[in-house]
């Protein structure tokens, strides 16, 4: 099965220059916990999470009114093409340790791939992927 047959083809995605401020009040009005970050011209240049914004921005005193998006938004983002095999996408997310994987093609923005899309249609890719993902996560035990 290829990416592009159950990946969502509508993206809603900020501009790299729009405030940090205007990132965040979308992250609450669409429910979403990241955003595909685009130039001008529609080409992806990074992903800002809800977490960059609290790290990069508020815990560093920054004011979210004039930071910029692109000043804290995670570079290096792990991509697909629409041709990509689900299962390759999801070895890509759990190196990457991401749960959402953009999909570009020609170096624009098509669609978002998540770990709910693969649960719907593919559940052993979409395990796979979560598991690999989750293999930093370590539970502490307390010394009593």
């Amino acid at each position: 099965m290829k990416v592009s047959e159950i990946m969502s083809g509508r993206v809603v995605t900020v501009g790299q220059d729009e405030p940090v401020i205007a990132a965040a009040r979308l992250l609450k009005r669409m429910n979403l916990g990241a955003l595909p970050v685009t130039d001008g011209s529609g080409r992806l240049r990074g992903m800002l999470t809800d977490r960059d914004i609290v790290l990069r921005c508020v815990a560093a005193g920054a004011d979210a009114r004039i930071q910029r998006v692109k000043d804290i938004m995670t570079r290096g983002v792990v991509t697909a093409a629409p041709d990509t095999e689900v299962a390759e996408a999801a070895r890509a997310m759990g190196g990457g340790q991401v749960r959402r994987l953009p999909v570009v093609e020609g170096g624009r923005l098509v669609g978002m791939l998540s770990l709910c899309d693969m649960a719907r249609r593919c559940d052993m890719e979409a395990a796979a992927a979560l598991a690999e993902i989750s293999t930093n996560v370590r539970r502490l035990r307390r010394e009593e």
